[in-house]
């Protein structure tokens, strides 16, 4: 995360000071606790990354006959026939009068004609099920709900194939005293509420809410349009759907659940369908968990992402899980000319860093004659920050505890987080095309994707997560500031922690927000402290110290697929540690020397895949040391103009790297398992290459043209060149750690956790 700096000469003196510290107090020995596991005293919060969560539609979501009978005849029904103020009744169980239609009796009502002003009211005392068959059938109400089911076992609304059927209310209720608030909503049902068939519905809530169950609401089959004053479609204990073609105009939420007060219920699981959203505040909101299974998505909240307030950026100290950059300083620090601060560093901005915003909830409007005038309300849930406000939350997907999406198409345009969990996010499949104003997916503890297509053309971060797990799938990320942030999560400890060197630890007890999340995990990994007491040889890999500040316990893990960042901030971020086994990453960092293509307070160990980083030089940082891949860190004497080559082969001439960055750059990061300890390699810049380019990497092809920059023999398993040579490491400050948020615009929210890690189940891809 890009940060306000202190003045580059109080950089440099601090950097010095430390590192005149650490050749003081340290002997020039390798490392006698890297890697120590940390075990800490007190009760911890602990975050797990799962590989596979099994949980599905089908797990949350059981049907009975009631739900999917579209089936009724003549013979075995009631007939309501609507004509202007008044209704016709042929058979049993219902009555008409003033205008309205009141059913007594369990059974099946098939409604066709207009009511231009009155209610349909279902009344079962026995809570038998009632089955209402819309035939064709308007029905308005200018002060009440148009349907209201006040008590029944269940109630089915089919839509009959072939059909069109029509609901709306009035913009004012009358309520029989000041203390009652309900109905409120076009279609209301204090019984559970099923919605099949094959026909069309249009939902009107000018009061409030377009369609309201206080129990479970399903929706099986048919095609339905709400336009609402407030939320679309809100179901109290699950809203359920198996399938249809919904359309959603809401000032508020789209589709929600709303138990708070039973982990087991308020949440929204989705077989399939197909979703065109426009919401005011969330597209898709669970108060626990928020399953997809499939279907296709269009959402746009809050008029979208081009919508979103501009972010402030935190102070030096403000959001920073951990230092400028971790590790010791290496031993030569750069002389300032003339007491001067180096070049390129950034200047302390004065800005606090405030993103306030107005709370816009509605109050209910007074009622001198028991009647209410119908007032938004934006449910808007402020996520709690230190530096920032949320006055409207406008989400795409949204869930209390976890979200997992199985599968589906995506388009998504929104103001806040386009995915969102107030816990873990969990993607199996799916492809995704997001923009968002604000993440592009967020998780407040555990984000892991095990696969899909996922595209995020534009966000403030493109992944955030306490966790981060890559295991499989195809990730592009395109963000103004991270384009992947490990930070956040939450840590309860005591004040003492103790140091131990048994290298494997066994994972704390998972406290379980909800037990509506099926999570399977194949092997647990445990987290390690990272702060290596090495010398500064040993870690080249890394920029300088972290002023004093410990690395926090986040990590990303990349273990398959591929991820392409393009990010104006640090390109990959965490305010812990890196781990990469496998998969393909390509990563265009800023063009400021205030952030790095990598940038990370603890250690970045790769054991596997191909990874390519490109950006500025001023907080460039490489793999660690530990890592047992190779990596060479080139930097450039000059900034490189975007699209300009840059070639690395061996002595015989294989490629090892021919890659063409999307932005200015100085300073390239290249990891390959075909890099040798103490192979030879020549590094070029420009030419031209004959092979396929997939962003910007060529496979393939032959390499031509280009100015030879520097011949080098390799002297580590992290070797740092320049035009002159083998150097030591990049002598700039690291970036401070990128604030964790809980959501919402700018997070702020800095939270450590342990956690525990599945072993690696992704596929390894050396070549994009």
């Amino acid at each position: 995360m890009k940060k306000n700096m202190i003045t580059g000469s109080i950089l440099w003196s601090i950097a010095m000071i430390t590192s005149l510290l650490a050749a003081c107090s340290s002997p020039a020995t390798t490392s006698t606790t890297a890697n120590a596991a940390t075990s800490t005293t007190g009760t911890t919060k602990t975050v797990s990354v799962s590989e596979q969560t099994s949980v599905k539609y089908a797990d949350l979501v059981s049907l009975d006959a009631d739900d999917t009978n579209i089936s009724w005849s003549e013979a075995d029904s009631t007939a309501i026939k609507l004509n202007g103020t008044t209704a016709t009744v042929t058979g049993s169980g219902a009555k008409a009068a003033n205008g309205s239609v009141t059913i007594s009796e369990a059974g099946t009502y098939v409604l066709s004609g207009e009511l231009t002003d009155g209610q349909i009211v279902v009344n079962v005392a026995d809570k038998g099920t009632v089955h209402l068959v819309l035939n064709g059938a308007t029905i308005h109400d200018n002060d009440s709900a148009a349907i209201y089911i006040q008590k029944a076992g269940k109630a089915v609304i089919t839509l009959e194939k072939g059909t069109k059927n029509t609901v709306s209310d009035g913009k004012t209720y009358v309520y029989a005293d000041a203390t009652t608030d309900e109905p409120d909503a076009a279609i209301f049902s204090k019984a559970d509420l099923t919605f099949n068939g094959a026909g069309q519905l249009t939902v009107t809530g000018n009061y409030n809410e377009g369609i309201t169950s206080k129990d479970d609401l399903k929706i099986i089959s048919g095609s339905i349009s709400v336009k609402a004053a407030d939320d679309g479609i809100k179901g109290k204990d699950m809203v359920a759907i198996q399938a249809g073609t919904i359309t959603i105009e809401a000032e508020g939420d789209g589709i929600k659940s709303t138990n708070d007060t039973d982990t087991t219920k308020g949440f929204v699981a989705i077989a399939g369908g197909t979703f065109d959203i426009q919401s005011g505040n969330d597209g898709i909101q669970a108060e626990t968990a928020l399953v997809t299974d499939g279907g296709t998505y269009n959402i746009v909240t809050a008029g979208g992402s081009a919508n979103a307030p501009a972010k402030v950026e935190e102070g030096p100290f403000g959001g920073g899980g951990g230092g400028w950059g971790g590790g010791t300083p290496p031993t030569d620090m750069g002389t300032p000319p003339d007491g001067e601060p180096p070049a390129d560093m950034p200047e302390m901005s004065t800005n606090s860093g405030t993103n306030a915003g107005a709370n816009t909830n509605g109050a209910a409007a007074s009622n001198s004659a028991n009647t209410t005038t119908a007032t938004t309300d934006n449910n808007a849930d402020a996520d709690t920050a230190t530096t920032a406000t949320e006055s409207t939350s406008a989400k795409a997907l949204k869930a209390g505890t976890d979200l997992t999406v199985n599968g589906g198409t995506y388009t998504i345009d929104s103001m806040d987080d386009s995915l969102h969990s107030n816990n873990n996010v969990t993607v199996n499949d799916g492809t995704f095309n997001i923009e968002s104003g604000d993440d592009g997916i967020h998780a407040d503890q555990a984000l892991t994707i095990n696969g899909g297509t996922i595209t995020i053309a534009k966000s403030y971060e493109g992944l955030e997560g306490a966790i981060i797990t890559l295991n499989d799938g195809d990730v592009d990320v395109t963000a103004s500031d991270d384009g992947v942030n490990a930070a956040g999560g939450e840590t309860e400890t005591a004040a003492n922690t103790a140091a131990s060197t048994d290298s494997t630890t066994t994972a704390t007890d998972v406290e379980t927000t909800s037990n509506i999340s099926v999570t399977e995990t194949t092997g647990t990994t445990s987290t390690t402290d990272q702060a290596s007491q090495g010398t500064a040889t040993n870690q080249q890999g890394r920029g300088p110290g972290g002023m004093g500040v410990a690395a926090s316990n986040n990590e990303f893990h990349i273990n398959g697929g591929s991820l392409t960042v393009n990010a104006g901030g640090d390109g990959l971020d965490s305010n812990g540690s890196i781990n990469m086994t496998g998969g393909t990453v390509i990563v265009n960092g800023p063009t400021d020397n205030g952030n790095g293509a990598l940038d990370y307070d603890g250690t970045f160990e790769i054991s596997g895949g191909y990874l390519v980083a490109a950006g500025s030089s001023g907080m460039a940082q490489g793999t660690s040391d530990a890592s047992t891949q190779n990596t060479i860190v080139m930097t450039f004497p000059t900034t490189q103009k975007a699209g300009t080559l840059v070639h690395v082969q061996d002595s015989e001439g294989n490629n090892i790297l021919t890659f063409a960055p999307a932005k200015d750059y100085q300073t390239v990061v290249v990891s390959s398992p075909d890099l040798a300890k103490d192979g030879s390699y020549v590094i070029y810049s420009g030419g031209t290459s004959t092979g396929k380019a997939v962003d910007g990497l060529y496979t393939d092809g032959t390499y031509s043209g280009g100015t030879q920059v520097i011949a080098f023999q390799s002297t580590s398993n992290v070797t740092w060149v320049n035009e002159s040579g083998v150097t030591t490491a990049n002598t700039g400050m690291g970036g401070p750690g990128g604030g964790g948020g809980q959501g919402g615009f700018g997070g702020g929210r800095n939270r450590s956790q342990s956690g525990t890690t599945s072993d690696s189940t992704g596929t390894t891809d050396s070549a994009k």
